[in-house]
C-alpha cells in the first residue's frame, strides 16, 4: 500500500481530530490523488471515513469533559433530518446561487474568527446556534462539504468555547456522515484491506488530534487555525467550480 496515502491520512486526521471534524473536507481532495473514481471510491470512502475520524474525536474530547451531550444530540439530531435535503435541491437549485451564498458565509465566519479576542466572555447562544444549524446542514448537504465545516465557526461565533464546540461538532457530524454513506453501499467499489487501514489510521490520527487540542492548544489558537483552514478549503472548492 502507499505510503504516501497512509501518512497523508493520518496527518489530515490528525488535523481533522484538533477541530472536532470529520476528514472528509480534506480527504476527497487528498483521496482523488490516488483514486481514479469519485463517485464510487473517493466519495463513499470520504464519507466513512468522516464518520470514524469524528466519532474518535469525540472519544478524545469526551475524555477531558468537552462534550455537552444534550447540545450534541440536538445537533446531531437537526444535522441529520436537514442534511438529505440538501440533495434533494441540488436538482433544482442553480449551483452558481448556492455558492455565492456559501462563499459569503465563508468571508463572513472567516472574518469573525479572525477578529481580536474580547475581554468580557460571551454568553453562549446555543438556541441560535440550533436554529442555524438546518440551513447549514441542508447547505453542506448540496455543496458536499459536511455539515461540521460551517457548524463548528458558528458554535465559536455563539459564544461556546472552542473546545467545547470542537467537542459537540465531533459528535453532531457523526450520524449524517454514516446516514450518507448508506446509498453508497451497493455501488462503491472499494478495496477491502486498504478502506480497514485507512481508517485505523484515521480513527488513531483524529483520536490524537482531539486530545492535542484538549490537553495543549489554546482556545484562540483554535480559531485561528481553523480561520486559515476555512478559507484554504474554500480557495480549493472554488478553483474546482
Amino acid at each position: 500500500m502507499n505510503a504516501l496515502l497512509v501518512g497523508g491520512l493520518f496527518v489530515l486526521a490528525v488535523v481533522s481530530g484538533m477541530l472536532g471534524l470529520g476528514v472528509a473536507f480534506a480527504a476527497v481532495p487528498f483521496l482523488s490523488f490516488f483514486l481514479p473514481d469519485l463517485v464510487h471510491q473517493v466519495q463513499p470512502l470520504s464519507l466513512l471515513l468522516n464518520g470514524v475520524t469524528a466519532l474518535f474525536a469525540v472519544f478524545g474530547f469526551a475524555q477531558s469533559g468537552y462534550v455537552d451531550w444534550r447540545k450534541a444530540l440536538l445537533l446531531a439530531l437537526v444535522t441529520t433530518l436537514f442534511a438529505p435535503l440538501g440533495a434533494w435541491l441540488v436538482q433544482r437549485v442553480q449551483v452558481q446561487w448556492v455558492w455565492w451564498i456559501y462563499l459569503g458565509a465563508v468571508v463572513y465566519l472567516a472574518f469573525n474568527l479572525f477578529r481580536p479576542v474580547k475581554a468580557a466572555v460571551a454568553k453562549e447562544n446555543f438556541t441560535l446556534a440550533l436554529v442555524l444549524a438546518a440551513p447549514i446542514a441542508i447547505l453542506s448537504g448540496f455543496l458536499g462539504v459536511g455539515p461540521g465545516f460551517l457548524l463548528m465557526p458558528t458554535l465559536i461565533l455563539t459564544g461556546h468555547d472552542p473546545k467545547k464546540a470542537a467537542g459537540i461538532n465531533a459528535f453532531a457530524v457523526t450520524p449524517p456522515s454514516f446516514s450518507s454513506f448508506l446509498p453508497h453501499l451497493e455501488t462503491a467499489r472499494l478495496d477491502s484491506s486498504m478502506t480497514i487501514t485507512l481508517l485505523l489510521v484515521g480513527a488513531l490520527g483524529s483520536y490524537l488530534g482531539s486530545r492535542l487540542t484538549s490537553l495543549y492548544v489554546p482556545p484562540a489558537r483554535i480559531k485561528q487555525i481553523f480561520g486559515v483552514l476555512i478559507v484554504l478549503v474554500t480557495l480549493y472548492r472554488v478553483s474546482q467550480l
